[in-house]
């Protein structure tokens, strides 16, 4: 049976950063993207295509399906309903290292926030938090860089 994998990208404020996950999620074999909250989309609310998320997606916004959401908590509430296993890719007291996640037949990863991450009312909702070790100075990687890693690293 084929895995089902979703990638949640939610309350991204940077177009550029969505347009490279979008990209990514191209590369990794996501099956679909959910933009949440404010997180920009491939077509704003006027209908029109975004040429800025075009320009860092390369183009990948036409082969990943995806579909806009206000709401992450009905979303993940469906998705929960029809078997998906939610994991958070973040920085919590109770995650484990991302190398250790294991997948099951359906996965749906969230990623959150530039400056505040995946907010605590949702990990609470997740199946599993899966954090990427830092071992230099910095706490953390860019959004989209973090999305690359965790999906590659968890979908190998």
């Amino acid at each position: 049976m084929k895995q089902e994998n979703i990638l949640i990208l939610n309350d991204i404020r940077s177009i550029e950063n969505v347009g490279a996950m979008f990209r990514t999620a191209d590369a990794a074999g996501i099956d679909k993207i959910y933009t949440v909250g404010y997180t920009p989309a491939p077509i704003d609310r006027f209908g029109r295509k975004r040429s800025d998320l075009h320009k860092a997606a390369l183009g990948a916004e036409e082969y990943v399906a995806w579909e806009a959401v206000s709401s992450i908590a009905t979303l993940i509430n469906k998705l929960k309903k029809n078997r998906f296993q939610i994991i958070a890719v973040e920085q919590a007291p109770n995650s484990v290292d991302y190398r250790k996640v294991k997948m099951g037949t359906k996965n749906a990863f969230i990623m959150g926030n530039e400056v505040t991450g995946v907010p605590k009312k949702v990990l609470d909702k997740c199946d599993v938090v899966a954090e990427i070790p830092m071992r230099g100075k910095k706490e953390s990687l860019n959004v989209s860089v973090s999305c690359g890693v965790a999906l590659f690293g968890m979908l190998r």
